[in-house]
């Protein structure tokens, strides 16, 4: 396993390519209303990308066909836009999004809930969100991987949640998907040693039901067996010489 180690100039393009894309998702936040399109929401992205003068690291990323992946209720990540998936009051919606700005990449994702949804919806938003937070009190140097792992894991079985298997986070830099794999459950080793300059999209994928998840026919789709809702919270993380930097939330 090769895990990259950022130099001072390339955590400053890092730290540059969070920022744009926090401000990208703050924007977006506006537009997620009931009647609007996922297809509509990712064109509307993928043009404040482009004006920033940036990129969309999703757009044809393994043949994925949107900027963003947005995933609605029970779909857990990597919906496809469509014109034919209109949002609805009560829905829970999960927009990731990653752009590339001077060849450095940055990942964030982002659980909203379109008007009133049910007290149960908005406690998993809630755990899911706060299980990241758990986790990266552990992303310090010296600590290992497994430390932020067992924490994210830890806090979400409180709730009896299904925490995703299938899925993990990585590392990032100039590539979207980087050693390490960073599992959201505790592993049977400690993982690597976190060094200063390491750095990690982080992202607990929590479901209200069991963790089972299964690809649909498109075969980008991912949706609880169980049909539960699921939640999805990420940030970009730096490992510092001392408290954890989230490149994509300065706020």
């Amino acid at each position: 396993m090769s895990v990259s180690i950022k130099s001072e100039h390339e955590i400053e393009l890092m730290r540059e390519a969070g920022h744009l894309l926090e401000k990208v998702h703050n924007e977006l936040a506006a537009h997620i209303r009931p009647g609007i399109s996922t297809k509509e929401l990712d064109r509307i992205g993928e043009e404040m990308i482009r004006s920033l003068g940036c990129t969309p690291n999703f757009l044809n990323y393994n043949g994925f066909p949107g900027s963003f992946c947005i995933s609605l209720n029970d779909e857990v990540v990597h919906g496809i836009p469509s014109t034919k998936k209109i949002i609805q009051e009560g829905d829970l919606v999960k927009i990731d999004a990653g752009l590339i700005y001077k060849g450095y990449h940055s990942d964030a994702a982002r659980t909203y809930a379109v008007g009133e949804v049910s007290a149960e919806a908005r406690q998993l938003m809630e755990v899911t969100k706060q299980s990241f937070f758990e986790g990266i009190k552990f992303a310090k140097a010296g600590n290992h991987l497994n430390d932020i792992s067992k924490a994210i894991g830890a806090y979400a079985a409180k709730y009896n949640y299904g925490i995703v298997r299938d899925l993990v986070g990585h590392g990032i830099g100039t590539h979207l998907h980087e050693d390490p794999q960073i599992p959201n459950f505790p592993q049977k080793r400690r993982g690597i040693k976190l060094m200063p300059g390491m750095t990690l999209a982080i992202e607990p994928m929590i479901n209200i039901g069991r963790a089972d998840v299964a690809w649909e026919d498109d075969d980008w789709t991912v949706v609880t067996m169980d049909g539960s809702l699921s939640a999805h919270y990420e940030n970009t993380v730096l490992i510092t010489d001392g408290e954890p930097e989230i490149l994509t939330l300065t706020k």
